[in-house]
């Protein structure tokens, strides 16, 4: 339900950053002696990363008595299942704190807190990083196969969520038969059944963004677990629930496979605090039971997708990655084409502006590439949305896909900024010079002679960022922009293919970038003769 940033601040990664011109590979003897070597090291590689995980069928050893046990969850997450005390910031509050702390009297042991990401926690389990993860984990056939659920600790059922001003739909049908747009998070059941009901979806990594972007008239409805809209719509006066809310689902606790030893535990002081009246007792503090908690005594875990995993056919899936792609071509080459038209104004301030001009631009430079862009595309998206309404100004409400074009674009122009000053500052001397002796004007000078030149040594790092940045367009999913990565990770998760749709993702890819290293050699040679 939660994730966090896919990429570090701290690192730079872009072609621009370490030079003008990106070296390439020229010996293919060389790269295919590296393949070599990967195909030789990798498969004992990969049985060694499964003995460290565990088979379904090795059994763990037991703990001691009174042994502590490690519990991984995301703090981050939000309200009510963990997150931080707003009197004491270096406290966990919500439900699923208070269920640890009632598991940790039952069980006679003291239980840790290990702050883990959501979308890493079954691997972490797989690598024994932590014992057990209770993060508001649904159960689904693919997680089954990796982990071992416990009994469940609570039924939740889907909200669906409306401005409190639009009275068009109490229901899903009625939302589907409006062509509304309902926002969800990435690989749930909320996810899964508009799918399944072909109701058109924006889906989010985070479960404050979608309630947030309903308000700004972004969407028409939101469809999130019961508890996150309880927590999060319930008391927005702007908002309201439609209807009652629908279809069935568990949350467990995800032990390591053969770890049958802790489930059992685990499942048995569940029992008893089902039977004691503490979880009923905990769930109404938190503003959570309602009589579907009822059935938690005999409930089962529901297999939810291995009917998806038939379903999911070559002819339902390639459609929707080839309209990824086109939507990855098409902001790839809008948002360089800004950084062009961005770059190269400030590379000539530069090298030939006045000295407050020069500043002004090695200040943008400094500052678009110092700044990491997922935080850009944060302040385009939902910061300028915010000054919008405070100073009712409807033009600074960005649309995904124009607050992605411009954060590409702000960012990549700061790269390309300094590869045309670089080229362009490689160009001797003399050229201006001999220009001059012709009376040439130095616009003139600088349009049909030195820009020509420096167009050869600018070209080879121009198209590697070009390339980098058909991948790094991957980072606007953070903003419910569904690229060819993004619609790669919602399929795949939906249908369990992994590697039929990441082969398919990755052909898609090539077929996007190949050609493109391909008219950089051929215009390189070109240009190389001196033929413009």
């Amino acid at each position: 339900m939660r994730c966090d940033p896919r990429r570090s601040p701290g690192i730079d990664t872009s072609p621009a950053s370490i030079g003008v011109i990106v070296p390439r590979f020229r010996s293919r003897p060389a790269s295919f002696l590296a393949l070599a070597v990967a195909l030789v090291f990798l498969p004992p590689a990969l049985a060694a990363a499964r003995a460290v995980g565990g088979g379904p069928g090795k059994a763990l050893p037991s703990r001691p008595p009174g042994a502590a046990l490690r519990w991984a969850a995301d703090a981050e997450g939000g309200a009510p299942y963990i997150f931080k005390d707003p009197k004491n910031p270096d406290r966990n509050v919500g439900f699923e704190v208070d269920l640890i702390e009632a598991l940790s009297r039952d069980l006679k042991r003291p239980i840790t807190f290990v702050q883990y990401d959501y979308k890493s926690l079954i691997p972490g389990i797989q690598r024994g990083d932590f014992d057990f993860a209770m993060n508001g984990l649904e159960v689904t056939g693919d997680r089954k196969t990796r982990v071992r659920f416990s009994r469940p600790y609570y039924v939740f059922r889907l909200q669906l969520v409306v401005r409190a001003t639009d009275h068009r739909f109490e229901s899903l049908e009625a939302c589907k038969a409006a062509g509304c747009l309902v926002g969800t998070l990435e690989d749930t059941a909320a996810e899964r059944l508009l799918d399944r009901m072909g109701i058109a979806k924006k889906v989010y990594d985070g479960q404050v963004e979608p309630y947030r972007d309903l308000t700004l008239l972004r969407l028409d409805a939101v469809l999130l677990d019961l508890p996150i809209a309880i927590y999060y719509a319930r008391p927005n006066p702007l908002l309201r629930f439609a209807g009652d809310p629908v279809d069935k689902g568990y949350y467990s606790i995800a032990c390591r496979l053969g770890d049958e030893g802790l489930a059992t535990e685990l499942d048995g002081a569940l029992d008893r605090l089902l039977q004691s009246g503490e979880v009923r007792r905990l769930y109404e503090k938190w503003g959570i039971w309602n009589d579907d908690q009822k059935e938690l005594a005999g409930a089962g875990i529901e297999d939810i997708i291995t009917e998806s995993r038939r379903l999911w056919t070559f002819d339902r899936y390639a459609p929707l990655l080839v309209q990824g792609a086109w939507l990855t071509v098409r902001l790839s080459v809008t948002s360089f084409l800004l950084a062009i038209l961005l770059a190269l104004p400030v590379a000539l301030a530069r090298l030939y502006g006045a000295a407050p001009l020069r500043w002004l631009a090695t200040g943008y430079v400094e500052f678009f590439r110092g700044i990491p862009v997922l935080l850009l595309l944060y302040f385009l998206y939902y910061g300028l949305a915010d000054l919008a309404i405070a100073w009712d100004l409807g033009f600074l409400k960005l649309a995904p896909l124009e607050a992605a074009i411009l954060g590409l674009g702000l960012n990549y122009s700061s790269y390309e900024a300094e590869i045309y000053r670089a080229g362009i500052g490689s160009i001797p001397v003399g050229q201006w010079e001999a220009a001059a002796s012709l009376a040439m004007p130095r616009t003139l000078t600088f349009r049909r002679i030195i820009l020509p030149q420096a167009i050869r040594v600018i070209l080879p790092p121009m198209t590697n960022d070009f390339v980098a940045l058909f991948k790094d367009t991957s980072i606007v999913s953070m903003i419910a922009v569904v690229e060819l990565s993004k619609q790669y990770q919602i399929l795949s998760k939906s249908s369990m293919k992994y590697l039929e749709i990441g082969l398919l993702t990755a052909v898609l890819y090539l077929i996007m970038s190949v050609p493109l290293g391909a008219l950089s050699r051929r215009l390189e040679k070109r240009w190389g003769k001196g033929i413009l």
